[in-house]
């Protein structure tokens, strides 16, 4: 498949922006802001995902049409595995709990556990990405 030039450079851009973001959720960590951790991690997650939709000039204002698409044409046709889809989906739900819930407590354990499904995101779009983007 080709894709014009401008897809490819928006698709490394949006890559490069959830690469920045997964590390600004792995300084939260450290610097135990686990609620804004497991923030940038959902929103690294959702550059990645957008990266992939960039391809196709693909792009929507809002979050939950980017996951619904992402499911249907990536995840339930088998180029993203289905765990995978899973991890999103209690991700965005986590992310939703902490920066909606004024009281939610979110435990350290979790935190690198949606930190973790940030990092295997962002490898499986950088997998699947690099036949695209040579």
């Amino acid at each position: 498949m080709e894709f014009s030039e401008s897809a490819k450079e928006l698709c490394k851009y949006r890559l490069e922006i959830a690469e920045s973001t997964y590390h600004i959720a792995e300084l939260c960590v450290e610097n135990q802001g686990y609620r804004d951790s497991v923030n940038r991690s959902y929103y690294a997650s959702f550059y990645a995902l957008r990266s992939v939709l960039a391809l196709e000039g693909v792009d929507f204002k809002r979050h939950k049409d980017v996951v619904a698409y992402f499911n249907q044409h990536y995840i339930a046709t088998n180029k993203f595995e289905r765990e995978l889809g899973k991890r999103i989906g209690r991700l965005k739900t986590l992310r939703e709990d902490c920066d909606y819930d004024d009281f939610y407590v979110i435990d350290r354990e979790e935190v690198l556990v949606q930190l973790e499904t940030a990092e295997l995101v962002i490898a499986a779009v950088k997998s699947y990405l690099k036949d695209y983007l040579l």
